[in-house]
């Protein structure tokens, strides 16, 4: 693995290349209206007390400067995507699927900067922990402290999954929303007009 101040500053320029596309503002602001339409049962609502109005926008700057420190890990790598896929908390994580789902505007993006955003799902793993390689990189491209608020370690995950799937099932969720018994047809709520 690259070291810490070599990933950490070339994380700093791509983060500052990024905010200076033209795109920036399109990729911006069509990944937080992604949010409302796709979210899973396991990251955003870890979040204590989530609410999209305002845990969004902080959101998005820990899923760019994700993408930013992947970016320079996979390029002094020399492409290599195993070492790219940094651990990563399940909140951010699911923003940094929000962001490239913007498609179009992160291949414009990739190509006007002559960077690579990598992401390989099957290489992820959900094991963060505080202290990690991450950490380190993130504090070399000096944004200052994560916010803990999205940055949990996975003994914390794994403590509110529990809290969560708690929750779930009583509305009838299976574990981490995986299935569900609901039968819209027997259970079709009534609307009045």
């Amino acid at each position: 693995m690259p070291e810490a101040a070599r990933v950490g500053e070339r994380a700093a320029q791509i983060m500052q290349a990024m905010q200076a596309h033209p795109g920036y503002e399109r990729l911006r602001s069509s990944s937080m209206k992604y949010s409302s339409c796709w979210a899973t049962f396991t990251g955003y609502p870890l979040i204590s007390k989530w609410l999209l109005e305002r845990d969004a926008e902080p959101l998005l700057t820990e899923a760019l400067r994700v993408l930013a420190l992947k970016a320079a890990v996979f390029e002094l790598t020399k492409g290599d995507e195993g070492a790219a896929e940094l651990l990563v908390p399940a909140p951010v994580d699911e923003m940094v699927h929000a962001v490239l789902a913007q498609f179009t505007v992160m291949s414009g993006m990739q190509t006007g900067l002559g960077v690579v955003f990598p992401h390989a799902t099957e290489l992820e793993r959900f094991d963060y922990g505080r202290g990690c390689l991450t950490d380190a990189y993130y504090a070399a491209a000096r944004w200052g402290k994560q916010p803990l608020r999205y940055w949990l370690d996975a003994s914390e995950v794994e403590r509110r999954l529990a809290i969560l799937n708690a929750h779930y099932g009583r509305a009838g969720i299976g574990q981490d929303g995986r299935s569900h018994d609901i039968d819209f047809d027997a259970d079709a709520l009534v609307t009045t007009g």
